[in-house]
């Protein structure tokens, strides 16, 4: 069975993005694009939600630095309101239960899984016990008036244990954790 990996960058204040913010929030550093370039799960299947696909596919086709990288990877986009075929490479629309089909992928992979993006994909799939690791890269921001998309939620309680840490050009953190859904609060 292969692992799924949920990958997310965030403000200090946990959003996934800011109006009027560029891409990364303007602090792709060199060190951060160059692990991006150089990390064995760049090649890795995605996982997506619509919302996620649009900004990316279209992110990519206005040649944001460090996305055209996702041209050659395949994607499998989770929705209901998008229909086939997607314009962008390597994309296979999926419209049934995004639960039951990342199971099955999971089980006939012969790659590793990751998401970008895709908040409510991500808090289902970690719900239904599917994820493995949870990478979360920081960005040194803080966007309480204008960030949205907060990533954490609707999440369950969930215990992290660290497994990978690392600072980007003194200033963005990367911390990867293996996740375990609790059922309330440790100790209770």
């Amino acid at each position: 069975m292969q692992t799924l990996t949920i990958d997310f960058i965030c403000s200090l204040d946990g959003f996934g993005s800011a109006v009027g913010w560029p891409g990364w929030w303007g602090m792709e550093s060199p060190e951060y694009l160059d692990w991006l370039e150089e990390t064995p799960a760049k090649n890795d299947p995605l996982l997506m939600g619509a919302t996620t696909y649009r900004v990316m596919s279209e992110l990519t086709a206005n040649g944001e630095p460090g996305t055209d990288v996702l041209n050659d990877i395949r994607k499998y986009v989770f929705s209901s309101s998008l229909d086939a075929p997607l314009a962008w490479a390597n994309s296979t629309l999926v419209d049934t239960d995004a639960v039951d089909y990342v199971r099955e992928l999971k089980a006939e992979s012969h790659r590793p899984l990751r998401t970008i993006g895709s908040i409510a994909l991500c808090r289902s799939l970690l719900k239904a016990g599917l994820v493995d690791r949870y990478r979360v890269v920081i960005f040194p921001v803080i966007t309480g008036a204008t960030g949205r998309d907060r990533i954490f939620d609707g999440y369950p309680d969930v215990s992290l244990e660290l497994v990978e840490a690392r600072t980007f050009d003194n200033r963005t953190q990367l911390l990867e954790y293996i996740p375990t859904v609790l059922d309330g609060p440790s100790g209770s």
